[in-house]
């Protein structure tokens, strides 16, 4: 089922595209990220689906329309530094956000408990920590029960140990079944968090799909032989060999994670190949997204 369907987006600033014919689609229990370097249009886009920015272009369109022109109930955000009252506890600062909110019979408890303030829940909000002022965003956000969760770069600014309490945090919030949205330019963050991906740089998508084939680990082998037409025929009949290219002394290969140089080696021997060069790196995960967003996105 889809949760939310964007068409062509586009927002523009005089001569600046900040969003440019943006389109996606994000299903029911999907963690989604959308992920790309500052300034490439990440927080323009949760803008324009949340309403607070108008679109120069295009639609978007949440659960269907099952909801008709008002689909905001259903939906909790986090978008900018937490901000409750500074002298009042966790607990006093929920209630008086349930009440704003209008939320009918919020779990207190258990959502302190979730985000792991029970035992701090009397203590003045001034007194935390830049973590625990971002877990109990995440609460308030969880007030209403919405069905999808959105959150703008959710670890910025925190210390390992924050990181990590929030990271824990919002993997919890998605096993019980919400569909979370996350914009971020933390690589890593993305890769821990998230099931899908949208890359984005400068207001374009350049990919979106699964975090496992879109930022996928692939291994690089360089292999070469004597024997030239032997060893790239045998190559290319490999599955487990995702590209070969030729450079100037060797063959380099792209493969899948898991695929043993020593397996390449048996096999050349097994067709009468001696290999001179054998070596093996993996492709990180850095490299992959630093490829995606490359300048060039002719």
């Amino acid at each position: 089922m889809s949760i939310l369907s964007i068409s062509s987006l586009s927002k523009n600033y005089g001569r600046i595209h900040a969003v440019d014919s943006l389109s996606m689609n994000i299903e029911e229990g999907n963690v989604f990220g959308l992920l790309g370097p500052n300034g490439s249009g990440k927080t323009t886009t949760l803008g324009m689906i949340l309403g607070v920015i108008l679109p120069d272009a295009g639609q978007f369109q949440w659960f269907d329309g099952r909801y008709g022109g008002n689909p905001r109930r259903r939906i909790g955000t986090l978008l900018e530094t937490p901000n409750f009252y500074p002298y009042l506890g966790a607990l006093n600062n929920l209630k008086i956000t349930a009440h704003i909110k209008k939320a009918v019979n919020p779990d207190y408890n258990g959502l302190l408990e979730l985000v792991k303030l029970r035992g701090r829940e009397n203590d003045p909000f001034r007194t935390y920590s830049f973590g625990m002022k971002q877990r109990l965003a995440i609460a308030a956000a969880l007030l209403d029960d919405p069905d999808v969760l959105i959150f703008d770069e959710p670890t910025n600014g925190l210390d390992p140990q924050g990181i990590a309490e929030v990271r824990e945090t919002i993997l919890q919030v998605a096993a019980r079944g919400k569909t979370i949205l996350m914009a971020s330019h933390i690589l890593d963050e993305v890769e821990k968090i998230c099931s899908h991906v949208a890359i984005i740089k400068k207001g374009r998508l350049l990919a979106s799909g699964e975090v496992t084939n879109i930022l996928s680990n692939d291994q690089w082998i360089e292999v070469s032989a004597a024997e030239t037409d032997k060893l790239k025929a045998l190559l290319e009949s490999i599955p487990d060999i995702l590209s070969v290219s030729e450079k100037e002394d060797f063959w380099l290969l792209t493969t899948k994670p898991g695929f043993e140089p020593a397996t390449l080696n048996r096999m050349a021997f097994q067709n009468g190949i001696t290999l001179t060069h054998l070596t093996s790196r993996q492709k990180s995960l850095e490299s992959k997204f630093l490829e995606i967003t490359r300048e060039d996105l002719s």
